[in-house]
């Protein structure tokens, strides 16, 4: 595994954010929700896509708050533009990934991971 240094890993800025409004996402190729997440006033609301489905419902993660790369160029999922990377680890119980939801009360939204 190659290594990086603290500089590489100070130039990924990930921050919460809460998912304000989810939807489905019938052209992606795998089982995939489209989301929009509010960063609050200094970065505003991201669209992103997350191959979450089987993992969450679309209940659960409504208004859950989430931890994103949000310095990543915008990447093209078919139809729709990801603007920011949400994190999360691969379900071996099942389909989807599993996201990084920190506990929503004692983080501000847009904070930044140190």
């Amino acid at each position: 595994m190659p290594q990086i240094t603290y500089e590489d890993f100070t130039k990924v800025d990930i921050r919460v954010g809460k998912i304000v409004e989810i939807s489905d996402f019938p052209e992606a190729h795998k089982p995939a929700y489209k989301l929009k997440i509010d960063f609050g006033p200094e970065i505003g609301v991201k669209n992103s896509s997350v191959q979450a489905v089987g993992a969450h419902t679309k209940e659960e993660l409504l208004n859950s708050f989430v931890c994103c790369v949000v310095n990543f160029s915008p990447k093209k999922v078919g139809p729709f533009l990801s603007e920011v990377l949400t994190l999360g680890f691969r379900n071996n119980l099942g389909g989807g990934w599993i996201l990084i939801e920190p506990k929503t009360d004692s983080v501000d939204l847009g904070s930044k991971l140190a």
